[in-house]
């Protein structure tokens, strides 16, 4: 085991640091043990400790938070290539002895100028791409059998890197080349992008370096090159790398028009008794025109395929479970427990609590996370409708059915069908749902044809079906048909310790969302949210966090670019309140218990006389604490 950090972005990019200590705090303090001079970083931000075999990421109470795979944390548990992000750094955590790392290509300053020992060719003179002129020439029925297998092959492969793999392996068959590398440039070409490199001894060195010269020559003439005799080149000896591989032959050779890429392929030749020669330079740069073609498809296919994940995403808003607390400890206890079978799931808790996405998460963590994940609001639909949506209906089965539809149960064959508020209902529905989990089966409304599925259920509701059941409002059949795993969603005041977390989440995803630059929560707002008791729960938290980026006209979020319920209970511990909202604070209590005086205690006279729905006065009683008061007057 060799566990260390790997900086792959930030002001340390590159370096790797060996977590060879019991515990590395990393911050911006000089003092600490991994100091990193970013101003967004606090001077302790967070720290990494060996516990036994294990290691454990925690945040120190920094102020813009420390993410595990883009996830907020206080505390987690690392595993072999976890990315922790702090700041304006990503730290890759490794501990697998094999460094698995893509090699570095490095432009060396060396031989050879183009002289009598270097050729140089176009790609339009290759006699390969010549049908006329090929049949001169010796070899060519070899060569043109090599062409046809790469091409035949790699016109399949729809990754890049796969596809470059493949055809150093194929030109390897055929040119005796020690080593191959496949070198993406970046736009001034002075460095690389990517290297994708092959080596006939199967050691490919993590650093490895490039002639400077011919790669510069290349890149300008846009033509291939063949450089023999090198060890004759009195520049050699300024190469030391080069020199101590003893290379005799290199054949470069750039592909043609792959998007604003430039891409060569490099082969390098040791062996004195088999240099390259033009025979090879024909047959590669051939071999580039075809590779250049399917390299073009590969990557737009992998852009197609970003580009779809991008819109499913967009279409989708970000479905991922945040929280370390012990109750959140439970729900991906059940998570893990619940996917791998296909019994049906009751959530119950109150709204807001997340329950669609504890749902989500069982059907992604199970056998059929490939399939589809339907999801139905239960309580937005007329009973007509719902049944409708659920089960389709056929043509002219009712007034408007102008043609035949599928239902949620029919879209979600194969996948997991989401009942959200299934305590909404109507008892004549029930049955009809009923008989479709225990049969597997269904018929459209107006249809005779039963219609076999193979759909797992998950069930949420805001009531209590038990309790429903007793008292004939649900059918107990299908309740316990429901019920037979369970799971309560946590309410966010039983989890306060995910509160911190989940605002650096949203503040995170808003910021990015609207493009505002507003990095952490004041240590003031912090303190409000903590406090607060949420009824609306983690759509509350979420939404107030939304609030709060519109808002702010500064990087930080304060007291003041929060709702205003948050800020009718006395303040927070330790957090002084200013003389305006002590003011707006007393002027408030002083009208309500005026208006409760003047309706001689009546909530709904009072509500009445202060202009507000009589749920609101109940909350502002609640969190001004009022209601001792009002009882002893």
């Amino acid at each position: 085991m060799h566990p260390r950090l790997v900086v792959i972005e930030g002001p340390l990019k590159g370096n790797v640091f060996p977590l060879d200590k019991k515990e590395t705090v990393i911050g911006r303090d000089s003092s600490v043990q991994l100091s990193v001079q970013d101003s967004s970083l606090s001077r302790r931000h967070c720290k990494i400790s060996k516990e036994g075999t294990n290691f454990k990421v925690a945040d120190l109470e920094s102020l813009n938070g420390t993410f595990v795979d883009r996830i907020p944390i206080k505390e987690k548990l690392l595993q072999h290539g976890n990315e922790i992000e702090i700041g304006h750094s990503i730290f890759l955590f490794l501990t697998e002895e094999d460094d698995k790392r893509e090699p570095v290509a490095v432009l060396e300053d060396s031989f050879p100028s183009p002289d009598r020992s270097t050729v140089q060719l176009r790609q339009e003179d290759v006699v390969y791409l010549k049908p006329d002129q090929t049949q001169a020439r010796p070899r060519a029925a070899r060569d043109l059998g090599v062409l046809l297998r790469i091409s035949s092959v790699i016109h399949s492969i729809h990754k890049p890197s796969d596809l470059q793999k493949k055809v150093l392996e194929m030109v390897f068959d055929s040119v005796p080349a020690t080593f191959g590398a496949f070198l993406t440039l970046n736009k001034d070409a002075t460095d690389f992008t990517s290297v994708l490199a092959h080596d006939r001894s199967k050691d490919v060195s993590p650093r490895i370096a490039v002639s400077r010269t011919v790669v510069a020559e290349v890149v300008k003439t846009e033509a291939a090159i063949l450089s023999n005799d090198l060890s004759l080149n009195r520049k050699l000896g300024e190469a030391s790398s080069l020199a101590d591989r003893k290379i005799q032959s290199i054949l470069c050779v750039p592909l043609p028009g792959i998007g604003a890429e430039k891409v060569l392929i490099y082969l390098e030749s040791s062996d004195p008794s088999a240099p390259f020669d033009e025979h090879h330079l024909q047959l590669v740069t051939a071999v580039a025109a075809i590779a250049a073609a399917a390299m073009e498809n590969a990557h737009q296919i992998e852009k197609l395929e970003s580009e779809n994940i991008r819109l499913h995403e967009e279409a989708d808003p970000d479905h991922r479970i945040v929280g370390g607390s012990s109750a959140m400890k439970e729900v991906y206890d059940f998570i893990k427990r619940a996917a791998p079978v296909d019994s049906t799931v009751l959530i119950e808790g109150e709204s807001g609590t997340g329950k669609e996405l504890i749902a989500r998460a069982i059907h992604l963590s199970s056998p059929r996370a490939t399939n589809p994940f339907i999801a139905v609001n239960c309580a937005a639909l007329t009973d007509t409708l719902l049944e409708s949506e659920l089960f389709g209906h056929e043509k002219g089965s009712f007034t408007g059915a102008i043609a035949q539809k599928k239902g949620k149960f029919e879209l979600a064959d194969g996948g997991t069908l989401f009942l959200d508020e299934v305590g909404e209902i109507a008892i004549s529905l029930q049955s009809k749902i009923l008989r479709a989990l225990q049969e597997r089966e269904f018929e459209r409304v107006g249809g005779t044809r039963v219609i076999p599925v193979d759909v797992r259920v998950i069930a949420a509701t805001n009531k209590n079906l038990k309790e429903e059941a007793g008292k004939g409002a649900f059918r107990q059949d299908l309740y316990y048909r429901l019920n037979v795993l369970n799971i309560q969603a946590p309410p966010l005041r039983k989890r306060k310790e995910d509160i911190q977390l989940l605002a650096t989440y949203f503040l995170s995803q808003y910021s990015a969302r609207f493009k505002k630059k507003v990095e952490n929560l004041s240590q003031e707002a912090k303190a409000y949210l903590e406090a607060y008791e949420w009824p609306g729960n983690v759509r509350e938290l979420q939404n107030a966090i939304e609030r709060a980026v519109v808002m702010t006209t500064t990087n930080s979020i304060t007291p003041e670019d929060l709702p205003e319920s948050l800020l009718e209970k006395d303040p927070p511990k330790g957090v002084e309140v200013g003389k305006y909202h002590e003011a707006v604070l007393d002027l408030k209590k002083d009208l309500i218990l005026k208006a409760f005086h003047e309706a001689n205690g009546n909530y709904t006279e009072a509500a009445k006389k202060l202009g507000v729905h009589p749920n609101y006065l109940h909350r502002l009683i609640r969190n001004l604490n009022l209601k001792k008061l009002l009882t002893e007057k």
